[in-house]
């Protein structure tokens, strides 16, 4: 805040007083000094929320706020509550779960659906060829089963996957995993 600002805040009688070399004024710089490192951060703020700008160090941070703690919990990322291993990154990688970090209000909405599920799969892959299947008859009609097609190209995932599924299924629904079929030609 600039002096004269503050200037205008102060009662009358100081403002009458508070001419330059005065102690007053000096107050006055003084207190203009002690505002710029919030006015600094409040400028910065919408780039600091925002989980494609942010910090590394505080993604994590603003996942959890949008109840990706769980899976950075697992992921043992550092200075998130809970989280054991001191530096492990998130399987993905930093920038999916800035990507998921960011989507997190589109998520929410679907979520326990099997259109979130696929959305959710999807962002935190990073990879397009997903495929969920609802009330999946193999040998008999089973409802509330879920079949999901993991890509090809997602196999080395498959730990991050069954945590998203588990987190992101209603708790009556089962699941399988199963892997698509690669074809060469």
């Amino acid at each position: 805040m600039k002096p004269e600002r503050i200037k205008r805040l102060l009662p009358a009688v100081y403002r009458r007083t508070a001419a330059p070399g005065t102690p007053i004024a000096a107050i006055v710089d003084v207190m203009s000094d002690l505002h710029a490192p919030a006015e600094r951060a409040l400028r910065s703020l919408p780039s600091t929320l925002n989980p494609r700008q942010t910090d590394e160090a505080f993604v994590p941070f603003l996942a959890s706020w949008v109840d990706l703690g769980a899976l950075i919990q697992n992921a043992g990322i550092a200075g998130v509550a809970g989280s054991s291993r001191a530096s492990e990154p998130f399987p993905a990688g930093l920038g999916r779960l800035r990507e998921l970090a960011a989507c997190g209000a589109l998520l929410s909405h679907w979520r326990g659906t099997g259109k979130g599920l696929l959305l959710f799969l999807k962002i935190a892959t990073g990879d397009a060829g997903w495929m969920v299947e609802e009330n999946v008859s193999s040998g008999g009609f089973r409802p509330f089963h879920l079949r999901i097609t993991v890509p090809a190209s997602a196999a080395s995932q498959l730990r991050l996957v069954r945590q998203i599924v588990e987190l992101e299924k209603p708790a009556h629904v089962t699941y399988e995993l199963a892997m698509a079929q690669t074809t060469t030609g």
